[in-house]
């Protein structure tokens, strides 16, 4: 089963990790704009050649999951990681709030309907962990699964063993995912509470950003502190060695997205994905072939 690379903001299962002490943004001798543009450039033209391999080789996939408070830049990282990714080898699914039929399911179905193929990367735009950051902040959801055995008093201390149980199914999810050849690559991108407001201001405040904000937006921010807390109880539960998540301090985007294009970049070359070699009766022919090439009219 193959096992992700380290990187210094890989979330260690046996390390002391807490949410309250994970840098929001790195010093500034590492913030150089030219510098980290052209290092973002090298690093998405060498994923896209290495997805290319991931793709005739055909026999194992990437799934990374992106998670984050709102205006962290998903849709954004998304964007300028993958950009020069052949779309054929490339899916983005994004999860919102469950229609009746994925309700009608287990929490996970919805999540294994979008599933990468062999050969392909898949993205997660947040995930099946939405059902234990927001839900858990709102366990007021759970009632719309209709789950058997639920606690009347949807409270801390009655869903202790209903947390429990769900980061075990995650952590079963992603097991099973790695032993069938999928590599799952976790990103918690790490926005500030001030920066959260400077971008929710910009978006209030620039005409061509209004449709990205609305009044729940708001609303959720006055969560905060909850959400922190539900993060910290679900990096810390879900972080495996064939899953491991990765703390990304995300108040400076471009740094942000340069990191998560290094950590994809460098699984791949431990991949190390091969193109299929020609069965040698097929080799046999080539000179034939070559040569009926060759003499067409």
């Amino acid at each position: 089963m193959f096992e992700a690379s380290h990187n210094k903001y890989l979330i260690d299962q046996n390390s002391n990790f807490k949410v309250s002490e994970a840098i929001t943004i790195e010093d500034e001798s590492l913030l150089s704009k030219k510098k980290l543009k052209d290092e973002l450039k090298d690093l998405t033209k060498e994923l896209g050649e290495l997805q290319h391999q991931l793709y005739a080789e055909d026999r194992r996939s990437i799934l990374c999951v992106f998670q984050a408070m709102d205006a962290a830049g998903k849709d954004s990282t998304i964007r300028a990681v993958f950009n020069r990714v052949n779309p054929t080898g490339c899916h983005v699914s994004s999860f919102k709030k469950p229609s009746s039929l994925e309700l009608d399911h287990d929490f996970l179905w919805r999540s294994t309907t979008q599933l990468p193929e062999r050969g392909q990367i898949g993205i997660f735009n947040r995930s099946y962990y939405e059902e234990g950051l927001v839900v858990r902040v709102h366990p007021e959801f759970l009632r719309y699964q209709r789950l058997p055995d639920l606690p009347t008093d949807l409270n801390e201390k009655s869903l202790a063993d209903f947390w429990e149980n769900r980061y075990e199914s995650f952590n079963d999810f992603e097991k099973h995912l790695a032993r069938n050849g999928t590599l799952v690559l976790k990103f918690w991108l790490n926005v500030s509470k001030e920066e959260q407001k400077n971008r929710f201001l910009s978006r209030l405040d620039e005409p061509e950003k209004h449709w990205k904000f609305s009044s729940s937006d708001l609303k959720e921010r006055g969560y905060w502190d909850d959400y922190m807390e539900a993060y910290q109880e679900l990096l810390t539960h879900t972080t495996k060695p064939w899953a491991p998540w990765h703390a990304i301090p995300a108040d400076n985007k471009l740094y942000m997205r340069v990191q998560v294009a290094k950590i994809i970049v460098e699984n791949l070359k431990k991949m190390n994905p091969q193109y299929p070699v020609a069965q040698q009766k097929e080799v046999d022919q080539f000179d034939e072939m070559r040569t009926a090439l060759n003499n067409e009219t």
